[in-house]
């Protein structure tokens, strides 16, 4: 593991029954740092980002934050490890019985025991962060465009100020301008706050955009990892096809694949 590691994955192995998703993930995460881990349905996207979280125990393996290791710790650990995260998950899942305000500030008034009146205030504050105003506070997600709607599950990944922000598919559902303009704010957010970001995505346009470093996971391990600006000479003829969307190419599709 990197002296400079903010998160350290090794030897990270995940089975459901006879199939192998995860067969030694091995991955460092910078302080600071925005990995984004690209890669086809059944690769093990997913399964890494579960991971990560403790949303899942590996089979075998290490996740490391902060150098401290977090695999089969206690439940009063990990609930102090999850302070430092935050997760924009894919669909949003934003609650729609609540108003705006009550979303973004949901981690604050349920877990932090914060007082609605302050959390307000704070919720508020995460809206103005991905240029979202007052006046959305108490509508509903309902009333939001998928944009919007999108910006709020944003600012509800931050407002807590997180060190860690982990992005699921960020862009998906989204058309390509207003995927860009979403890309732009986290950007601006995680640079923001100088938080770590671990993003998973099939999208090119947004990896590009929002990575400093683009991983590439394939069978469960990552194959190829580089700069983002480099993706393009990677010379690595799985990357090449991914990258470009080819059909010809050594990855086979495999119709019955579930996504991991």
């Amino acid at each position: 593991m990197s002296a400079a590691a903010k998160i350290s994955v090794a030897g990270l192995t995940k089975s459901f029954g006879a199939k192998r998703v995860l067969d030694g993930v091995d991955v460092d995460v910078a302080r600071g740092e925005s990995l984004v881990i690209i890669g086809g349905s059944g690769t093990g996207k997913s399964v890494t980002l579960k991971c990560m979280l403790g949303l899942m125990r590996p089979d075998r393996g290490s996740i490391k934050i902060d150098g401290v290791e977090t695999v089969g710790v206690s439940q009063r650990d990990r609930m102090r490890l999850m302070t430092k995260f935050g997760m924009l998950f894919q669909g949003g899942a934003l609650f729609d019985s609540l108003p705006i305000w009550e979303n973004v500030g949901f981690r604050l008034l349920y877990a932090d025991r914060v007082a609605r009146k302050i959390a307000r205030v704070q919720a508020i504050e995460a809206l103005e962060r991905v240029n979202l105003n007052e006046s959305v506070a108490d509508l509903r997600p309902a009333e939001l465009s998928g944009g919007m709607q999108k910006r709020v599950a944003l600012a509800r990944a931050v407002v807590a100020k997180p060190e860690i922000i982990f992005f699921d598919e960020p862009t998906t559902g989204l058309d390509p301008i207003t995927a860009d303009v979403i890309n732009d704010l986290i950007v601006h957010v995680v640079k923001g706050l100088g938080a770590t970001a671990v993003s998973i995505t099939h999208d090119m346009a947004s990896a590009r955009k929002i990575a400093d470093d683009i991983a590439m996971i394939h069978d469960g391990k990552i194959i190829w990892r580089g700069a983002a600006d480099a993706i393009d000479r990677s010379g690595d003829p799985y990357v090449e096809q991914f990258i470009h969307g080819r059909a010809d190419g050594p990855i086979k599709v495999d119709a019955r694949r579930e996504r991991a």
